[in-house]
C-alpha cells in the first residue's frame, strides 16, 4: 500500500505524467479504469506564461477525484515555491517535482532531468518547495544524468532529508532518453536505502511485468507511462492480476468503441471542436495502433474535420469489426 502524507493510494498503481498525454479527461479515464493515483500534465515554474491556453488547461482540475497531484517544472527555488503555493491555492492536493523529463526543450531550460548534474540546485529546490506548501510533495527523477554519472541514490537521499513524501524512479539515465535497458538493480537500490516510498517506473507493459518489478525492486508502487496510451483498461488488468494472480479476459471490440467514443467526447467537452478533433487524432492512433487495419483507418479519420464526422468514422470501423467484416477492403 502506498502512502504519500494523508492519502492511502490503493491500488499502488500510478499514472505517469505525461506532457500532451496525461490531461484532465485522460486522467479522469485512466481514473475510472483503476489508477490509484493520476499526476498531471507537466505545468511550467514560471507563473508568468500561465495565462497561456495551453496552461489554463493544465491547470484545470474542475472535477478530478482526490488526491489531485499537480507536476511541476522549472530550474529556480524561488520560483518552483511560488508555483507551488499557488497550484496548492487552485486546489493541488500533491505537489510533483519534475527531474526526469528527458526533454530537449525542458533540459535546455536547466529544468526536468538536467537538474541532475547539479546536487546542491536539486537540494535548494527541494527545499524551497516542500517549504513553502502545506502538502505532501513528491519527486520524479532519473538514475542519473549518463551512464558515467548515475547517481540517483544520492539525488533519493538528498529527498528524504529534504522532507520528499514519496519518489518516482524511471530506471534510466537522461541520456538514455526511452530506450535500453530499464536499471530496476538501481530501482531495488534506491528503495533499500530509503524508508520513504518509492514508485517504480519505465517499459512496465503488462500484468506480469508490473508484479515482476514490484516483486523484484521493493517498490511500494508501479508507474505507468506510455502502455496506458490508448489502452487505460491496463490499469484495471494490473490490480486483478496483483489481487488474484489471475488475468481478467481483454476488453471486447464494444467495450473498446465505449470506451474510446466516451473519451473522445470528453475531449471535445473539454478542448472544444477545434482542438478537440485534432487532439482526438492521436488518441484514436494508439487506441487502434494494434487493431485490424488501423493504419488505414487513421490516415482516413486524421482528414475529418467535424465532430460527428469523428464519432461516425469511429462507429463504423469498430461495427465492421463487430461483424467481422474484412477492414482493408
Amino acid at each position: 500500500m502506498l502512502q504519500i502524507g494523508p492519502y492511502t493510494i490503493e491500488p499502488p498503481v500510478v499514472l505517469a505524467p505525461m506532457a500532451g498525454v496525461t490531461d484532465r479527461p485522460f486522467r479522469q479515464l485512466c481514473k475510472r479504469m483503476g489508477a490509484g493515483l493520476v499526476v498531471s500534465e507537466m505545468v511550467t515554474s514560471d507563473t508568468r506564461l500561465w495565462h497561456s491556453r495551453k496552461s489554463q488547461l493544465r491547470l484545470d482540475h474542475t472535477g478530478e477525484t482526490e488526491p489531485r497531484s499537480v507536476q511541476i517544472a522549472g530550474g529556480d527555488p524561488k520560483m518552483m515555491a511560488e508555483a507551488a503555493s499557488m497550484n496548492a491555492d487552485r486546489g493541488a492536493q500533491i505537489i510533483d517535482i519534475n527531474m526526469g523529463c528527458p526533454a530537449k526543450k525542458v533540459c535546455n531550460k536547466a529544468a526536468g532531468s538536467a537538474l541532475l548534474k547539479d546536487e546542491q540546485l536539486v537540494e535548494a529546490i527541494l527545499k524551497a518547495v516542500v517549504q513553502a506548501v502545506p502538502l505532501p510533495v513528491t519527486l520524479k527523477i532519473r538514475t542519473g544524468w549518463d551512464q558515467a554519472n548515475r547517481n540517483g541514490t544520492t539525488i533519493a537521499k538528498i529527498a528524504e532529508d529534504c522532507g520528499i513524501a514519496a519518489l518516482a524512479v524511471h530506471g534510466r539515465t537522461r541520456a538514455c532518453g526511452y530506450k535500453g535497458e530499464v536499471e530496476y538493480d538501481t530501482i531495488a537500490a534506491i528503495k533499500q536505502s530509503m524508508s520513504i516510498p518509492v514508485i517504480a517506473n519505465g517499459d512496465i507493459r503488462s500484468p506480469e511485468q508490473a508484479k515482476a518489478v514490484l516483486d523484484y525492486t521493493g517498490a511500494d508502487a508501479v508507474m505507468i507511462g506510455r502502455a496506458a496510451q490508448g489502452r487505460p483498461w491496463l490499469f484495471q488488468e494490473i490490480n486483478h492480476f496483483l489481487q488474484t494472480g489471475s488475468h481478467l479476459p481483454p476488453p471486447s471490440l464494444s467495450e473498446i468503441k465505449a470506451i474510446l467514443l466516451t473519451h473522445l467526447d470528453h475531449l471535445y467537452q473539454f478542448y472544444g471542436d477545434y482542438m478537440g478533433i485534432r487532439i482526438a487524432r492521436k488518441h484514436v492512433g494508439w487506441y487502434l495502433a494494434a487493431q485490424p487495419g488501423g493504419s488505414c483507418f487513421r490516415k482516413q479519420f486524421n482528414q475529418l474535420e467535424t465532430i460527428s464526422a469523428q464519432r461516425a468514422c469511429v462507429q463504423e470501423y469498430f461495427e465492421r469489426l463487430i461483424n467481422g467484416e474484412d477492414i482493408a477492403a
